[in-house]
């Protein structure tokens, strides 16, 4: 009777200290590769065409032509107050304009400091009286767009609409085929150091017993 208590109590301890899921060293180490090196790409700012993406795409059509916009900011105040914010914002460099025909939002940024040798300011409060001008040069749906309208300042809305920026779109299309030929380079050299040589490949088993040299292999080797 003691000797079958004895042997339940192994079997017990044997149940409780077993773990069906961990591997012995041996076998776990077959489970993990030899880590290679990793390349992040970065998402692309701007679309390979960004001219003919501007001119067939709908959406960029219809903003193209001038249309309506309303500042959107500060909706659930009084008008007085949003005319006092809406230029103030304008004054720090930034509004919430949306396209009224196509429902697009748009978050604008723009240089408010008045320098009077800039040919053309991005936000005028003097180009004509109680409108503010705005522009606003920005990357939509991976196109170069400049925004360029007005608004009243008493209304709070106005005429805009959306141009294509030929000159910022060089500049990206330059840094993203940098950004390409980086990448496709780095591939490359990834494949060269972890791809094992011909020459491995072709020397058999190396020094001692065995095949002699392959024939035909370059003097040397």
């Amino acid at each position: 009777m003691i000797s079958m208590n004895l042997r339940l109590e192994l079997l017990r301890d044997q149940k409780m200290h077993h773990h069906p899921h961990q591997l012995p060293p041996y076998e776990a180490m077959g489970l993990y590769e030899q880590p290679k090196p990793r390349f992040i790409f970065k998402m692309p700012r701007v679309v390979p065409n960004q001219k003919s993406k501007y001119e067939s795409d709908e959406l960029f059509r219809r903003l193209s032509r001038e249309s309506e916009v309303r500042y959107t900011g500060y909706r659930g105040r009084a008008i007085d107050e949003r005319r006092m914010r809406f230029v103030t914002d304008c004054r720090k460099g930034y509004a919430e304009l949306s396209f009224v025909p196509t429902g697009t939002n748009l978050q604008l940024y723009f240089n408010a400091n008045h320098n009077p040798y800039a040919q053309e300011q991005e936000c005028d409060f003097d180009k004509e009286h109680g409108k503010v001008h705005l522009r606003s040069n920005f990357i939509m749906n991976g196109v170069c767009v400049r925004f360029r309208g007005w608004l009243d300042l008493e209304r709070l809305d106005g005429v805009a609409c959306l141009d294509f920026d030929e000159g910022r779109a060089l500049q990206e299309d330059a840094q993203l085929a940098e950004q390409i030929e980086s990448y496709n380079q780095r591939m490359a050299d990834s494949k060269r150091m972890y791809t094992p040589p011909q020459e491995a490949m072709l020397r058999g088993p190396g020094p001692g017993p065995g095949p002699g040299p392959v024939p035909g292999a370059p003097m040397g080797w």
